[in-house]
């Protein structure tokens, strides 16, 4: 492998530091991909496909379409990556969801791979193991669900750190919307888990809403991205899950509708905090509205 530069070694400090505090905006990680693009094609720098990829996770991984796009470009033709196409569909389709039209141009030339892996560095790492450890003080305690819906409980808790959301929010959003219930269906045709509507499901990449792990995590993208719009609010997040974005903004809070707000107070009743700041990482991305 090429030596690694110096500068490239401050720009993944950089994303160390963004990763860590949350800080990443559009105009933090324009270095970082000069940088990954620079050493992918060697120019002014020694070529390092391993570099330019690393440096592309992590950036994809703070929310970047851009980066996210040139990760999979890499990974579907075995540059700095070994060859993998449904981590490369899972990449296009996570940028597609920010309207990158060549990664929609792409994703939809593959075959769907909704259930596939993303890189490794697109995960957050492992707790560590402590005795008796404390309580997270940012983290809400679960409710008490029925001994029956442990295998979904477990799935969340495994995915949602990933998508930086509370797990305790995503249960409740499933209790509420499906009562754990893999195959149900509202009329107006919202599907599994966490009822995605055929949109929803299409804006963040998910093929089978009914299979459970595709649709928790459509279901997540989709509260990562309320939670940046409404800066948090749960209320505002429960109600524009529930009546839509839109109708949050025209109404400027909790739409009037009985509907929607008996929802907000069913979501409040089982998450208890009026604020989810479980790891302040959101950035307001420029994925489409309703």
């Amino acid at each position: 492998m090429a030596r690694v530069t110096r500068n490239a070694l401050q720009l993944l400090g950089l994303l160390a530091g963004l990763l860590c505090c949350g800080a990443a905006t559009a105009q933090s990680l324009v270095p970082v991909l000069a940088a990954a693009a620079r050493h992918e094609h060697g120019e002014g720098v020694p070529r390092d496909e391993t570099l330019a990829a690393n440096l592309y996770c992590y950036a994809a991984r703070l929310g970047d379409a851009n980066a996210q796009y040139a990760l999979g470009w890499m990974i579907a033709n075995g540059r700095g990556l070994a060859r993998d196409d449904g981590m490369a569909w899972r990449l296009f389709a996570l940028a597609a969801g920010q309207q990158h039209a060549q990664a929609a141009t792409l994703m939809a030339s593959m075959p769907a791979h909704s259930d596939a892996a993303l890189p490794a560095c697109m995960q957050p790492p492992p707790a560590p193991v402590v005795a008796a450890a404390a309580p997270v003080p940012d983290a809400v305690a679960l409710p008490s669900y029925p001994a029956s819906t442990a295998p979904v409980q477990r799935l969340v808790e495994r995915l949602a750190p990933a998508y930086d959301i509370d797990p305790a929010l995503a249960l409740a959003v499933i209790a509420v919307e499906s009562g754990f219930r893999a195959n149900a269906v509202s009329p107006r045709n919202a599907q599994g888990l966490m009822q995605l509507i055929p949109a929803t499901a299409r804006r963040f990449g998910v093929v089978n809403p009914f299979d459970p792990e595709a649709n928790i995590r459509g279901g997540l993208a989709y509260l990562r991205w309320l939670v940046g719009q409404f800066n948090g609010d749960v209320r505002l997040v429960a109600a524009a899950y529930n009546a839509g974005e839109n109708a949050v903004r025209r109404h400027g809070g909790v739409p009037p509708f009985r509907e929607t707000r008996n929802y907000v107070q069913r979501i409040v009743s089982l998450y208890s905090s009026p604020i989810h700041d479980y790891h302040r990482k959101v950035t307001r991305q420029s994925l489409p509205h309703e």
